[in-house]
């Protein structure tokens, strides 16, 4: 079944009397040498299992299935159910969960479904959700080696900036403390239906086994960074201070002791300093 045929997916949908969901950003796939790029690039083979979110009618769901021993998709959208039932029908290493990725136990899954497998996720990922989700694979601290997922190509960039740069974010630093992340390749607008206003990229995050950075607080860390991005024009005591709700006394001193100059921005600092700041923070609390 021609799963990226355009005619061929508006016979299905026609059929089972399906319409696209403005509010689940819903757009399928229509390009027919993205999926098996993507599928063979996520680390999908022999003796690996694989997470799908949002499988949609299941045109990368069967190129995972074809290289993986198995392959479980989370799909929220239950009017698409039927639809796959009939598009994946030929494959008996397919199970289609009904659930919110958001909400689902996904280690509790792994056991169950994954026994003895290695374990990746793969994903074309609805913009609206795309950092939740990313962020949830990642701080879950999941069995997984790798999580590869089509982007908004501008959310692709930002995850995927050199830390210390620019462009880089706080969703930059928070995926590069659990992952090695890099660009894959890019994905027109064209490729899909219907045509989002924006390109898009598949990237890949290789999970890394420790923590790039040690921090003695991780719920603290994370709220240091959070508090430098979200004023990032600031220098560090203004920023750290407003966001933690410290002195700038108290930054000051945390700054020096970690050697970091007390006029740099955010988005100039290595996870190295970003770290030291971290720890040195929290001993003078």
């Amino acid at each position: 079944m021609e799963l990226s045929n355009i005619g061929t997916i508006k016979d299905i949908l026609g059929r089972h009397g399906f319409t696209f969901s403005k509010s689940l950003g819903q757009n399928f796939l229509i390009n027919p040498s993205v999926c098996p790029k993507m599928a063979e690039q996520s680390g999908a083979k022999k003796g690996v299992g694989v997470i799908e979110v949002g499988p949609g009618i299941g045109v990368l769901t069967c190129q995972l299935a074809e290289r993986a021993d198995k392959v479980v998709a989370i799909e929220l959208d239950k009017r698409l159910l039927p639809v796959l039932d009939e598009t994946l029908a030929e494959y008996d290493n397919i199970k289609i969960i009904n659930d919110d990725i958001l909400k689902i136990d996904l280690k509790k899954l792994i056991e169950t479904e994954f026994s003895g497998m290695e374990v990746v996720v793969c994903a074309n990922l609805p913009y609206y959700i795309t950092s939740p989700v990313i962020m949830k694979l990642l701080e879950d601290k999941l069995p997984i080696n790798a999580l590869t997922v089509m982007v908004q190509k501008e959310a692709a960039q930002r995850i995927c900036a050199e830390v210390g740069t620019r462009q880089s974010g706080a969703v930059t630093i928070a995926v590069n403390y659990y992952a090695k992340p890099q660009i894959l390749f890019g994905v027109s607008a064209g490729s899909f239906m219907p045509a989002p206003k924006v390109d898009s990229a598949v990237i890949r995050l290789d999970i890394l086994k420790e923590p790039c950075v040690h921090v003695e607080d991780e719920e603290l860390f994370f709220k240091v960074v959070k508090a430098a991005f979200s004023q990032r024009r600031k220098n560090l005591p203004n920023s750290l201070s407003a966001g933690l709700q410290i002195s700038k006394l108290t930054v000051t001193n945390a700054l020096n002791r970690a050697n970091v100059p007390v006029n740099y921005r955010a988005e100039q600092l290595t996870m190295e300093q970003l770290a030291k700041i971290s720890n040195a923070i929290g001993s003078e609390q």
